[in-house]
């Protein structure tokens, strides 16, 4: 289990912290909440403001294959796959991949590129519909912390079973005081945030073994 940024190429955005705070309703939230076209289609005050492929994971998962030494033909799931952007640029960069992926949004999945559609399901990720020890390699991408925290715990011990190989989460989390304020105006459909430390007694507390890194409000 190691703390690793392997997302350092992926392009960073401006935040504007406190605009977020002063339009970030009750009724927005609950919009986002919902993950459907409002969260990733819709208004940016909902969610992603569009959500449309630009290959900004190419890199991404150009290093995450190299780091975990994955064979041509590894298995993938990404938990959290939204229109299965990431998953897209696997097969693309290792088209023997046999690639998976699961998020609880009908529209994303509705509405994923068609190359990987197939290899996409409608499910949570507290109860992965599949068998033990089935990937080489189980990332989830600021998608778990989505969860209660029992939930929660439940997902990193269903991680730790479909994985016969790595595991590679992100997941909201503060260092300082400044970062938990600014986490705070930010995020839209987070359930379970924490400091890193915090954070790092949980994985123990479940056995979580796998890799992680932090979305860092700062």
């Amino acid at each position: 289990m190691s703390e690793i940024n392997l997302l350092d190429s992926y392009p960073k955005t401006a935040r504007d912290y406190d605009k977020r705070a002063r339009e970030k309703t009750q009724e927005i939230i609950k919009l986002a909440k919902q993950f459907s076209r409002d969260f990733f289609d819709g208004d940016r005050r909902c969610g992603y403001g569009g959500y449309k492929y630009d290959g900004r994971w190419r890199t991404v998962v150009k290093l995450i294959k190299n780091f975990y030494h994955l064979p041509d033909n590894a298995a993938i799931l990404d938990i959290g796959c939204a229109k299965g952007f990431m998953l897209h640029d696997f097969k693309e960069l290792m088209p023997q991949a046999t690639v998976a992926g699961i998020d609880v949004s009908e529209y994303a999945i509705e509405n994923a590129m068609a190359s990987v559609k197939p290899f996409l399901k409608i499910a949570s990720a507290e109860k992965l519909p599949y068998p033990d020890k089935s990937f080489d390699l189980v990332i989830s991408i600021n998608s778990i912390h989505n969860l209660s925290l029992e939930r929660l715990k439940i997902s990193l011990r269903e991680i730790q079973r479909v994985c016969r190989g790595n595991s590679y989460i992100t997941i909201d989390a503060w260092r300082n005081e400044q970062e938990r304020v600014n986490l705070f105006k930010w995020v839209l459909t987070a359930e379970t945030m924490m400091h890193v430390d915090e954070w790092k007694k949980l994985f123990a507390e479940v056995g979580y073994s796998g890799d992680y890194w932090w979305f860092i409000a700062d």
